[in-house]
């Protein structure tokens, strides 16, 4: 994992902005339009109550177009930090990327790339440099976001990936820890690749007890910041240790049921900001 070592010239005292996400709350592409995923307002709301600086745009449409977005954002003082695509990796299709970056076009906020699995064999790396390169074409430098779930999960597969393209990396703490790998570790072997980082925690004794990683997933296996099993306070430190510089998202991926009440995942991440704002952030 070496060979993506960060270089020492990084600078002493990086800038790191803190935001969250609508899949913190319970809404993201499986589940908007179910009865108790909060409204775009109400997250928006949720999010800058917590003191968030910004948030990532969740499933496209849901915070609205391009124009409502950003009417949305600046009357709660609240940046966009990122858009979120899953795609099908060889079967060359980039419809979807093509409607993020036509929302992106608006604001200074990175396309997250991410495989929409299964994991049935190794991603197309060849797909993954058309997508790259589509968004530089049109002045993006995206990101790639490893996932539980998808053929970009473990970190072999992610050394695949680096070893097989230029794209920037997402380091996940909570999936990179669930599918085996060490985030302090990850940072500091491909601190020159790292662009976004999502802070996660993962309880592992979930994953152990449950059937396979969709089941752990909806059995609430992403838990609050220090209530699981990443080593947060390391990893923070190496975070800025590498001299990274950028948005550090909070995501505690939700699941919301029949019965849940929406407002105690509002309670939860006024919770993990206030637990990042303990360790300096």
């Amino acid at each position: 994992m070496g060979r993506h070592r960060a270089g020492s010239s990084r600078p002493t005292r990086p800038l790191i902005r803190v935001a969250n996400a609508p899949v913190s709350y319970g809404a993201f592409e499986l589940t908007i339009g179910l009865p108790n995923v909060p409204e775009p307002e109400q997250v928006l709301d949720a999010i800058a109550a917590a003191r968030y600086e910004g948030t990532e745009l969740g499933p496209l449409g849901y915070l609205g177009n391009a124009e409502t977005v950003r009417e949305r954002l600046e009357a709660r003082g609240l940046e966009l930090a990122g858009a979120f695509v899953e795609l099908r990796f060889g079967e060359d299709d980039l419809a979807q990327l093509e409607k993020a970056l036509d929302l992106l076009e608006h604001f200074a906020a990175p396309p997250v790339l991410c495989d929409q699995g299964p994991r049935d064999g190794d991603v197309d790396l060849e797909d993954v440099a058309r997508a790259v390169e589509r968004s530089r074409k049109r002045g993006f430098e995206p990101v790639f976001h490893h996932h539980m779930g998808t053929r970009v999960q473990t970190p072999a597969e992610i050394e695949r990936l680096l070893d097989g393209t230029d794209v920037a990396l997402l380091v996940d703490s909570g999936h990179l820890t669930a599918a085996g790998g060490d985030p302090v570790g990850a940072l500091r072997d491909w601190g020159d690749r790292v662009r976004h980082v999502h802070v996660k925690d993962v309880r592992l004794d979930v994953l152990r007890t449950s059937p396979d990683w969709s089941s752990a997933w909806r059995a609430g296996a992403f838990c609050e910041l220090g209530a699981g099993d990443v080593d947060l306070e390391a990893f923070l430190a190496e975070l800025q240790a590498g001299g990274y510089e950028g948005w550090l998202v909070v995501e505690q991926d939700r699941i919301l049921g029949p019965d849940d009440d929406p407002t105690e995942a509002a309670l939860a991440q006024a919770r993990n900001r206030r637990w990042l704002s303990a360790h300096g952030f």
